[in-house]
């Protein structure tokens, strides 16, 4: 699959891997951009992703990720004006980070990570991005039942691609039963995904991201990152962000990739 005149639609676009992933895709002339993200600075996103590609390639959507009606409207307001979308990046994510079960020193009492926040990051993290990849294959099976087409043939090409961002906190995480819960459920989306998917002609993979240099591994503080990241990290620095954006692209483009691609920096975390 051609990343080349395709649209695409980005979610956390506004920071981060979704911000890097907006500048590579357009760097590879894609139709059209949807970004999307929650605040007012993806204006500026789109402002940037624009004067680095010289043309008008991105389209900034502020909303809630987890409303259902804003993402049917950004997929409407994309594919009316550029055509049915068929790349989709869903890379907003969120961190409510603390242990698991914590010992009050003073009352002896324990207290549980709070519920609120778990689903919180569960709706950002895990039903949101699931939901923005079937919107696409939904939009590209009716597309194709209205042409008349039923199983998708491999003489047709690739009809699409979804990446998801995953991380190594996939695999358990001091301080994150959030966040590696989430992680770890989209493992078995992606592959149910793209077993069904694959009837339409959309491909599904997720790409797990060691610690990268976005404002969410920052909020860390400098001295965590020295002392719990970097020490067990084989690369010795944080993953750029454009490093993280490339591989995307190249999951995206590759036809053979549909599984699990683990980008990691050599990260092995003490026990």
């Amino acid at each position: 699959m051609e990343i080349a005149d395709k649209v695409a639609v980005i979610t956390g676009a506004a920071s981060g891997i979704g911000h890097a992933v907006a500048i590579a895709m357009a760097q590879r002339d894609v139709r059209a951009l949807a970004l999307v993200d929650v605040g007012d600075s993806i204006n500026g996103v789109v402002e940037e992703v624009n004067a680095r590609a010289k043309r008008k390639v991105a389209h900034g959507f502020r909303g809630d990720v987890t409303n259902e009606g804003f993402r049917g409207s950004v997929f409407d307001a994309i594919s009316k004006e550029f055509g049915l979308v068929t790349m989709c990046v869903p890379a907003a994510g969120i961190t409510r980070d603390d242990l698991a079960v914590r010992i009050d020193k003073i009352t002896g009492k324990a207290r549980m990570y709070p519920q609120d926040l778990f689903r919180l990051v569960l709706e950002v993290n895990l039903v949101a991005p699931v939901y923005w990849a079937l919107e696409m294959i939904a939009r590209i099976a009716e597309d194709r039942a209205a042409r008349g087409l039923t199983r998708w043939q491999p003489a047709e090409g690739m009809q699409g691609a979804i990446v998801f961002i995953g991380s190594v906190s996939s695999q358990g995480n001091r301080g994150q039963i959030s966040y590696a819960s989430t992680k770890a459920g989209l493992e078995g989306a992606a592959a149910t995904i793209m077993k069904e998917a694959v009837f339409h002609g959309v491909r599904c993979g997720l790409i797990h991201p060691g610690f990268t240099d976005t404002p969410m591994v920052r909020a860390m503080g400098n001295d965590y990152i020295g002392k719990h990241i970097l020490p067990f990290t084989q690369l010795g620095r944080l993953i750029r962000p454009e490093e993280i954006a490339d591989a995307i692209c190249f999951m995206l483009a590759n036809s053979a990739v549909s599984g699990e691609l683990w980008a990691d920096a050599g990260w092995h975390p003490p026990a």
